[in-house]
Order: C-alpha cells, then sequence, then structure tokens
C-alpha cells in the first residue's frame, strides 16, 4: 500500500496510525478529520512537515468533499476510525454518534465503492477498505468466557449501538457490491495523547491536580486493555496481511476491574510523582483521592477480547503489559503538559458526563 487514508486521523488512535504509518512504512498517508471537540493536530506534531503526511479538514457525512479527496489523492487503501467513541457522551447526546457513525460511515462506503470500480483490476483487486470497530458491540460478558469474532452482537449504549450499525454496513457492502473490507473489534485503548474525557488520562491529570479520582459504582466492571500503539501495530499488519471479508479482534489480554486500573495509577505516581509535592495537605498516596460516584447507565459489567485468530494468522501478539504499559503512559502525561493543559483549559476539566 502507497497510499493510505486514515480518517480520524488526529483523534487517539487514529494519530497513533498515522504516527506508525509515517515512521514505519513509505507509505503516504492522508489524515482526514473534521476536528470535533477530541480531534487534535498537535497529536501529530512529529509528522507535521514530513512530505508523505497531509491532512484534510473534511467531514465524513461531507459525500461531494469525499468524493474530491478521493479523486485526488487515489487511495490504494482506508482505514476508517473516525467516530464519535465516548459512551458517556452518547448517552447525553446520542444523536451525535448516529450521525457520524452511521451516517457517515454510510457515505464513506459509497464513495469509496465509486472510486474502488473505476479502479484498473489491479488496483481493484489489491483495494482495502478497513473499518475499525469496538468489542462493545457484543455486549456484556459475565465473570467467565472471552468475546470470538463469532459472538453475536448485543449492543447496550447508543455509542456501541452506533458502532454496530456500522460494522453491518461495512459486511453489507462487502457482500453486495463486493468492496474487499477489513473489520476490527478492540478493546480498551490507553496510552499517550488519550482525550483526557477518558478513565486513565482522567484519573492521572485529576490526582496531578489534587482533584477526586472518581470511579463508577463499586469499580467492579471489568475491561481488557491495549495499549495504542500495539494496537497501531496490530491494525497496519491486519490492512497488509488480512483476508477481504474477515474480522479479526485485537485485544491486550489485560483484565482489570475498573479500581484496580485506578489504583495501579495512584501507586505508578506515587513512584513518579510523590503527592507530598502535588496534593495540599500532603498525603502518602494519591488512592486517598478516590471517590465512588453513581453508575452510569446501562453500564456493562465486563469486555474481554480473545485475539487467538489474529495471533495465530497474521502472528501479532501485543508488546506492552498493562503494567508496563500504564507506567509509560504516566510519564507521558508527565512530561507532556504542552498537549493535554490546553484540553484541561479550553475543552474538558473533567467534568462528570453521562449521568442521563
Amino acid at each position: 500500500m502507497k497510499r493510505v487514508i486514515v480518517t480520524g486521523g488526529a483523534g487517539f488512535i487514529g494519530s497513533a496510525v498515522v504516527r506508525h504509518l509515517i515512521r514505519n512504512s513509505d507509505c503516504e498517508v492522508l489524515n482526514l478529520d473534521k476536528l470535533t471537540y477530541a480531534g487534535n493536530l498537535a497529536s501529530l506534531r512529529e509528522v507535521d512537515g514530513n512530505p508523505r503526511y497531509r491532512f484534510e479538514h473534511v467531514d465524513i457525512c461531507d459525500r461531494p468533499a469525499l468524493a474530491r479527496v478521493f479523486a485526488d489523492f487515489r487511495p490504494e487503501a482506508v482505514m476508517h476510525l473516525a467516530a464519535e467513541s465516548h459512551v458517556d457522551r452518547s448517552i447525553d447526546g446520542p444523536s451525535a454518534f448516529i450521525q457520524t457513525n452511521i451516517v457517515g460511515t454510510s457515505a464513506l462506503l459509497e464513495v469509496a465503492t465509486a472510486f474502488w470500480r473505476e479502479r484498473p483490476d489491479a488496483a481493484r483487486a489489491a483495494f482495502r477498505f478497513q473499518h475499525i470497530s469496538t468489542d462493545e458491540v457484543y455486549g456484556s460478558l459475565g465473570p467467565e468466557g472471552l468475546f470470538t469474532e463469532r459472538t453475536p452482537y448485543d449492543p447496550r449504549s447508543p455509542y456501541s449501538a452506533s458502532k454496530a450499525s456500522s460494522d453491518h454496513l461495512v459486511r453489507a457492502w462487502h457482500h453486495t457490491y463486493g468492496l474487499p473490507v477489513l473489520i476490527t473489534n478492540c478493546s480498551n485503548n490507553y496510552g499517550p495523547y488519550h482525550f483526557p474525557e477518558k478513565l486513565i488520562p482522567l484519573v492521572i491529570l485529576n490526582a496531578l491536580e489534587g482533584q477526586p479520582l472518581p470511579i463508577y459504582g463499586k469499580g467492579d466492571n471489568v475491561r481488557d486493555w491495549l495499549y495504542v500503539e500495539d494496537h497501531a501495530k496490530a491494525l497496519c499488519l491486519v490492512l497488509r496481511k488480512g483476508g477481504p471479508g474477515e474480522t479479526y479482534n485485537v485485544g491486550g489480554n489485560n483484565e482489570r476491574t475498573n479500581l484496580q486500573v485506578v489504583q495501579t495509577i495512584c501507586d505508578v505516581l506515587d513512584d513518579l510523582r510523590p503527592p507530598t509535592s502535588v496534593l495540599r495537605p500532603p498525603s502518602s498516596s494519591y488512592r486517598g483521592l478516590i471517590t465512588f460516584v453513581p453508575d452510569r447507565p446501562g453500564h456493562d459489567r465486563r469486555y474481554a477480547i480473545d485475539a487467538a485468530k489474529l495471533r495465530t494468522e497474521l502472528g501479532w501478539v501485543p508488546e506492552e503489559r498493562f503494567d508496563t504499559g500504564i507506567r509509560k503512559t504516566v510519564q507521558w502525561y508527565l512530561d507532556n503538559a504542552w498537549w493535554w493543559q490546553p484540553i484541561r483549559d479550553k475543552k474538558y476539566a473533567g467534568q462528570r458526563l453521562g449521568k442521563a
């Protein structure tokens, strides 16, 4: 693949994919992003100015703009990450999720299919439309078991329902029109450049400011955590080697309760930035800031991914364990206030979302 469009390339996972492609391939990369509240071109500072990188400020619901970009750039692959992605925000405002995740994906599929049909035979055969989705489409697990690629869909929130809808659209385009598609469903990502409404960056930044560390319910909801750079590598591997029409689950094999995640962050911060230098009055541990708050509506109990297909068929394994990845993440936030401080000051200061 020499020319790749990454939709949502200014977002958390999308920017990791763009950085990975520029660092580790000779691809030309076009980042197509609407730049909503969570889109941040500062996340791409290290690749800005690279001759193989370009940016287009485009909404995926804007079909004429998409058609112009496809005709000009002539992509050999599309990695579709543009999405509204925060469950709490989907509770407060589901219409934005329906518009971007469903209507936007439909528009992108239509434009990509029209472009693909006009390509020469060899280019048509090589073209790929890769759709990046979430494990939340599968619903909620009990205390045992794992999500596989054959797990029936059972979305529980407006966010997961909108992503399930977009997954079905992508599969329908493959079966109806023959578009060569790939679908991946990932577990919870974490790492650098993560917008601070999500649990891990929210807890890190609240702790540094001496603010409460909110935990929903009893903190016993379980998630499988995946370091974002491991995810970016997996996505690029699927793009190169995945079979058209196939789905691949991507998971970190790092199950933790939300309480365990927050306690681990506190322990790492205790070591890297002792609370006596931050908290007033001084405290022996950031764990003293942990605060239990009412649970969010419809909070899924447990997610866990079986990534055996990706491992056995394509040879992918995550490089980071949760303990190593979370330490890298905390250190990154300590070292990069230039990135997150403007967000805390102007976009999102840590307020509770999704109370319905």
